[in-house]
Parts: structure tokens; sequence; C-alpha cells
């Protein structure tokens, strides 16, 4: 459970962005979700320096697809850092396990193979109320929370 609002950070900690390309894949499942997240992850790359230009959207159908589309925009070799958004809701079937499963794993394998961070901000709830509370809701956007971390780990010294 959050018990931070996901949206708070320091500002002053952190490196100008203006210089730093962005890839974003989103997926396309629960929309409502990942378009706050999105949103939340673009203003605070602009509000931090980041050039519009310089942010490159990519969009994939669901949170499974999201390492394959970020392998395709680590292969291109021109990003500083990849955020991938995606939200994965609790239902009926073992689904659930295997896609957060694949996703964490793929994810993880990327930052292992390519020498450009890729971030992970899938929400992986129990309800969709959960994600949107972790979208913009009481417990803020977790979409901010990976610009910052994206920011961060693009500048490391």
């Amino acid at each position: 459970m959050a018990t931070t609002n996901l949206s708070d950070y320091d500002k002053t900690i952190l490196g100008n962005a203006k210089k730093l390309k962005f890839g974003i894949v989103v997926s396309e499942w629960n929309t409502s979700v990942t378009e706050n997240l999105y949103k939340g992850a673009h203003t605070t790359l602009l509000d931090n320096g980041a050039v519009d230009a310089n942010i490159t959207r990519l969009n994939v159908p669901g949170s499974f697809e999201l390492v394959y589309g970020s392998k395709h925009l680590l292969k291109q070799g021109k990003f500083d850092a990849i955020i991938a958004i995606g939200c994965v809701i609790q239902g009926e079937t073992k689904h659930f396990d295997f896609v957060c499963e694949a996703v964490s794993q793929g994810i993880k394998d990327l930052n292992i193979q390519f020498d450009v961070p890729t971030i992970f901000c899938v929400l992986t709830d129990n309800t969709m109320q959960q994600s949107i509370d972790r979208s913009g809701g009481k417990h803020g956007n977790k979409g901010v929370e990976c610009a910052v971390a994206a920011i961060k780990m693009a500048t490391l010294a």
C-alpha cells in the first residue's frame, strides 16, 4: 500500500534534463490509467527542463508488450532513459501473475543488457480504484515518480 504521495519530489536534487532524450512506452490496456501516468511523466520531464522534441512516445497494445517496445527504442541508440508505462489489475485468473512476472523480469533484463536505464512504471494493483489512486488520485502519480527516476538514472555520474 502506498504510504507517500508518489508525486512529491525535491526538484533541487535533480539535474537539468534539457539535453536528455527520453523514450516513453505506453500500454494501451487500461488507457484511463496509463494516459494519466503518461501525463504525469511527460509533465515532470518538461518541468525539469526536457525539451518536448526530445521525448518520444511509443504505444503498445498491453503491458506484456512493454518489454519489446522498450527494446525497440533502446536499439535505436538515441535515448538517455526509457520509461515503460503500464497497468495490470488482478482478475480471476493467473494471467495477472504471468504478465506481472514477465514484464518485471523483462525490464530487469533490459537494464542488464543495455547501458540505458529502463524505468518500471507499471502499476500492479488488485483493483481499478487502487490504480486510479496511484495515477493522479489520492496517492499522487507514479508517472511523476518514474520521470524523476529516469532523470536521476540518466544523469548518474
